[in-house]
């Protein structure tokens, strides 16, 4: 049972931290990880290192400009390395840094819960739809 003091909202308040556009964690970090892309960039970093060609081609349904403009992302965030190395044409690497490391296992937990609640969620879609479609034709 939580206390009384006056570092927990009231019942029904988040706290004061999450209504500040600024300081809200949720909005700053999952406003990004939150995404499809970048979840799905960062899972395949986790088994090594890729130039870009091969996100590219293990995530085909991703454009190039919102591969390039995520990965910068990513890289502005401190999760990942980009490392050009020369040559014709020049190569360059993307791999998780410490920090992009270390979220993996919150995504790894978060793709488990997806994977065992998505047949469930599919269904309650469909009868959602359904009986959306059954209130809007009447």
């Amino acid at each position: 049972m939580r206390s009384k003091s006056k570092n927990y909202p009231p019942p029904g308040k988040a706290p004061e931290i999450f209504y500040d556009q600024d300081k809200c964690p949720v909005r700053s970090i999952l406003g990004l990880l939150g995404r499809k892309w970048p979840s799905l960039i960062l899972c395949h970093l986790s088994f090594g290192s890729h130039r870009f060609s091969e996100l590219r081609g293990a995530i085909p349904d991703i454009s190039q400009r919102m591969l390039s403009q995520t990965l910068r992302e990513l890289e502005r965030d401190g999760l990942l390395t980009r490392e050009s190395q020369g040559g014709v044409p020049p190569r360059v690497d993307y791999a998780l840094t410490p920090l992009g490391e270390s979220y993996i296992e919150p995504l790894q937990e978060m793709l488990m819960w997806g994977a065992k609640h998505k047949g469930r969620i599919e269904i309650i879609r469909r009868a959602y739809d359904s009986e959306t479609a059954v209130k809007t034709a009447g």
